[in-house]
């Protein structure tokens, strides 16, 4: 299925090759700023939103929020986009990446746990019932509880765009694994 919105082709003017120069440092823009490019100010404010640097968390407990968030939301392409760029360096093994699409709760620490259920409350009331949160809140302090409800909110966004732009697969990016046989 093609596309809804084709990415921009190169030459780029200078103000998005600057943007894309800023959040891809020196490598190709991906097709989700290709894609966004079309309207080069919501580029800019999407770059500048981005929550990619160092945080109040972990790079492993935000690749789990985003990974899992994203797939929830069926977001493939963005999945793939982080488990390409980021799993590794979140030292996430083969069977954890899994378990970020395939719930496997044998897979995570218990932080871990309280991050998926926190990805997954929001998915499905838009809210943090009592219960998680006063656990949450015994892990994390309320800096790091901002970042994470930003970044499942931020990505829960991305997944709209790459979903309803119909957007191509991230050459070299890797799909959603297959349902484990049971």
């Amino acid at each position: 299925m093609p596309p809804r919105i084709a990415p921009v082709d190169p030459p780029y003017s200078a103000g998005l090759q600057q943007d894309f120069d800023r959040v891809m440092r020196g490598l190709p823009p991906l097709n989700i700023f290709r894609t966004v490019a079309r309207n080069p100010r919501v580029l800019s404010r999407m770059i500048a939103g981005g929550l990619l640097d160092r945080g109040s968390i972990s790079l492993r407990e935000r690749e789990l929020v985003i990974l899992r968030t994203c797939a929830l939301c069926g977001a493939e392409y963005e999945w793939g986009v982080h488990v390409a760029a980021y799993g590794a360096k979140a030292q996430f093994t083969p069977q954890q990446v899994a378990a970020t699409v395939h719930r496997d709760d044998a897979a995570w620490g218990a932080n871990e746990l309280l991050l998926l259920r926190l990805c997954e409350e929001l998915q499905r009331q838009q809210d943090v019932g009592d219960a998680l949160w006063a656990r949450l809140r015994e892990a994390y302090d309320e800096a790091q509880l901002i970042e994470l409800l930003m970044l499942a909110g931020f990505y829960r966004m991305v997944s709209y765009v790459v979903n309803a732009t119909r957007m191509d697969l991230q050459p070299g990016a890797p799909r959603f694994p297959a349902q484990p046989k049971n």
